[in-house]
C-alpha cells in the first residue's frame, strides 16, 4: 500500500517553526508501506521556518493580515499531484494545520483557539476523492 504523509510527521523540519510533528505512531504504521512525504507549504514556495498562519474568513494570511493563500492552495495543487502521480491510497495528515487539518483548524484570531473545519489541502484532498486521515487517529 502507498500513503502519502505530511513531511512533518516523519521528522522532516517543515513546520513553520522550522521544527517538525515526527510521530512514533505513524511511523509505526507506515512500516511495511511505501511512503510519500507532502509538505503543501514547502511545495507552495514558503520558506521554513516561517510566520504562523491561519484560515481568516477563507483566506490564509499572517497575523498581520497579510495573505499567503496563493502559496497555500499552489502548494496544496502540487501536493496532489504528486499523490497522483505516486498513487497513494490515502494521506495521513497533520492536525490542525491550515493545510493538513481534517477535523479542526486555529479559528484564524491567531490565538489557539480551535474549530471545526479542514485545511485547504484537506479539502483539496477530499474534492479529488481522496481518503485523508487526521494523525491523531493513527
Amino acid at each position: 500500500m502507498k500513503i502519502a504523509v505530511s513531511a512533518c510527521l516523519l521528522g522532516q523540519n517543515c513546520k513553520y517553526n522550522g521544527g517538525n510533528n515526527y510521530s512514533k505512531k505513524v511511523a509505526a504504521f507506515l512500516e511495511g508501506h511505501s511512503v510519500i512525504p507532502v509538505c503543501p507549504e514547502v511545495l507552495g514556495g514558503l520558506p521554513t521556518p516561517r510566520e504562523p498562519a491561519e484560515i481568516v474568513c477563507g483566506h490564509v494570511r499572517h497575523k498581520d493580515g497579510s495573505s499567503v493563500d496563493e502559496e497555500f492552495r499552489n502548494g496544496a495543487r502540487i501536493a496532489l499531484d504528486k499523490i497522483k502521480a505516486s498513487g497513494a491510497d490515502c494521506v495521513i495528515l497533520q492536525p490542525r494545520s491550515p493545510s493538513c487539518g481534517v477535523k479542526s483548524v486555529y479559528d484564524g484570531t491567531f490565538s489557539g483557539n480551535l474549530i471545526p473545519g479542514t485545511g485547504v489541502f484537506v479539502q483539496l484532498l477530499k474534492e479529488n476523492g481522496i481518503k485523508v486521515i487526521d494523525a491523531a487517529d493513527i
